[in-house]
C-alpha cells in the first residue's frame, strides 16, 4: 500500500517507521514547510494518507487529500464542532472517505467497548457515581483530551443520570490546580493531569458508599497509537465513507 504521511512529528516518524516494517511504501511526506507537495503526483499517488496535526489545520489536510482523491486516516481532534456536518455530508453524498479516531490504540479499542458495557451494567445502580481523570504529557496543551471526551460522551448516553460531561480540575505541570470535579449530580467530570512525558493514561471511577470498581488504561509509549493508525490505513484502502474504530473491531 502506498502511504502518505501529513504532520512529520513523533508521531509522524514512529508512524513511518510501522507502515515500512509491514511492507509499505511511504510516497509523500508533509509537513509545516513543503504545503505545495499537497499538489504533486507523488501524494496524489498514494492510498491512504495519515494525518497527525493540529485542530486548527485538520479540516482544510482533509479537503486538500480530497481534491487529490486520496483516502484520510487521521487522530486529530478538536475539528468535529465546527466541521462535523460538512465532513459527514462530504462522506455520505460526495464519495469522500474518512477514518477518524480520537485514539488509534488498540488498547484504547479495547478499554471503550469495556467502558460501553460497564456503563450500561450500571445504568441500573444509580447508588455509584462516576468521574474520569486523564493524565498527558507536558506538551499536550487540549484539555480535556479527546479520548476523555470520546469516553465520557458513551459513558453519558448509557447513564440516565448524567446530561453531559464537563470539564474538573486541571493540575497543570507546575502541580497548580485549576478548577474542581466536585460538579452538579447530572454531570460527568473529566479532569486532567500535565506531567512528565505521560503518553497517556485514562482512569474511570464508579464510586459508592460500599466500594469503588475503576478502570485504567496506561499507555506505555505512543507505539500503539502509531500502529493502530498503520492497521486503520490497511482498513480504510478497501473501505469507504466515514469510518471509524467501531467499524473496524466489531467489539
Amino acid at each position: 500500500m502506498k502511504i502518505a504521511l501529513i504532520g512529520y512529528g513523533k508521531m509522524g516518524k514512529m508512524i513511518e517507521q510501522i507502515a515500512l516494517s509491514r511492507g509499505h511504501e511511504i510516497v509523500s511526506i508533509i509537513d509545516v514547510d513543503n504545503q505545495e507537495d499537497f499538489e504533486s503526483t507523488a501524494f496524489a499517488s498514494a492510498d491512504v494518507a495519515i494525518e497527525f496535526t493540529a485542530p486548527h489545520v485538520a479540516y482544510d489536510n482533509y479537503l486538500k487529500c480530497w481534491k487529490a482523491g486520496v483516502k484520510v486516516v487521521s487522530g486529530s481532534t478538536g475539528w468535529l464542532k465546527e466541521h462535523g456536518d460538512e465532513v459527514r455530508k462530504a462522506c455520505a453524498d460526495e464519495g469522500k472517505t474518512l477514518f477518524w479516531a480520537s485514539n488509534f490504540s488498540i488498547g484504547v479499542a479495547i478499554f471503550s467497548a469495556v467502558n460501553k458495557y460497564l456503563a450500561n451494567i450500571m445504568n441500573g445502580f444509580p447508588q455509584y457515581d462516576v468521574k474520569m481523570e486523564e493524565t498527558h504529557h507536558v506538551h499536550k496543551l487540549d484539555h480535556p483530551s479527546g479520548t476523555g471526551i470520546t469516553l465520557a460522551e458513551q459513558i453519558v448516553e448509557r447513564l440516565d443520570r448524567k446530561k453531559e460531561w464537563t470539564m474538573g480540575y486541571l493540575q497543570n505541570p507546575d502541580g497548580s490546580i485549576e478548577g474542581t470535579d466536585n460538579v452538579a449530580e447530572d454531570l460527568l467530570p473529566i479532569s486532567s493531569i500535565r506531567r512528565d512525558e505521560v503518553p497517556g493514561i485514562h482512569t474511570i471511577t464508579y464510586n459508592s458508599e460500599a466500594d469503588q470498581i475503576t478502570i485504567t488504561h496506561d499507555a506505555h509509549s505512543r507505539q500503539g497509537f502509531a500502529l493502530g493508525a498503520v492497521i486503520a490505513a490497511e482498513f480504510t484502502a478497501k473501505n469507504h465513507g466515514l469510518l471509524t474504530i467501531d467499524d473496524m473491531f466489531k467489539f
